[in-house]
C-alpha cells in the first residue's frame, strides 16, 4: 500500500472517530505530497519522493519544536509533539545508532576517505543509503567522528 493509500485510509478513520489533530496532519501531509507533485509536475510521487516530503515536514516540525520549547511556548509545544507522533507513524523504521555507526564505517571504507577534507564525499555516498531512516546531523556527527 502506498503512503497516499495509507494516508487517505487513515484520514477517513480519524474523520470517523474525530480525531482532529490526526485528521489536520494527514491533511497538511497529504497537500504537500499534492503540491510536490504538482511542482515536479508527475500526476503521482515515487515511494523515494514521498519520504523527502514526509522527512522535510517532520524536520519543519522539529526545527519549530526547539523554537518554540526556547520561546517558552507550552501551548505549541504540546501542540507540535501530538503533531510529530502523528507523522513518525509514516517514516520508516529508524536506524539504530550501531546499525548507523556500521552503515557510516562501511561508506567511508568505500569511498577510500581518510580526512575530513573528504567529508562532502562520504555524505554523498551516506546519505541515500540511510535516507529517512536516520537524521542527518546524527550522521554528520558520526562521520566527523570517523574521519578526525
Amino acid at each position: 500500500m502506498s503512503l497516499t493509500d495509507r494516508l487517505t485510509q487513515d484520514m477517513k478513520q480519524a474523520m470517523k472517530s474525530k480525531d482532529k489533530v490526526t485528521l489536520s496532519v494527514i491533511r497538511m501531509v497529504k497537500a504537500s505530497l499534492q503540491n510536490e507533485a504538482i511542482k515536479l509536475g508527475k500526476d503521482e510521487l515515487s515511494d523515494e519522493e514521498e519520504l523527502t516530503v514526509l522527512s522535510r515536514e517532520l524536520k519543519q516540525r522539529n526545527d519549530s519544536l526547539h523554537e518554540f520549547e526556547e520561546a517558552g511556548r507550552e501551548d505549541l509545544v504540546n501542540k507540535l509533539k501530538v503533531e510529530l507522533e502523528v507523522l513518525q507513524v509514516y517514516m520508516p523504521k529508524q536506524l539504530s545508532n550501531e546499525e548507523l555507526e556500521e552503515i557510516v564505517l562501511q561508506t567511508i571504507k568505500e569511498v577510500n576517505a581518510t580526512s575530513k577534507k573528504e567529508m562532502g564525499k562520504v555524505m554523498g555516498a551516506l546519505m541515500p543509503k540511510v535516507k529517512g531512516k536516520a537524521d542527518g546531523t546524527q550522521v554528520n556527527k558520526l562521520v566527523q567522528k570517523h574521519l578526525a
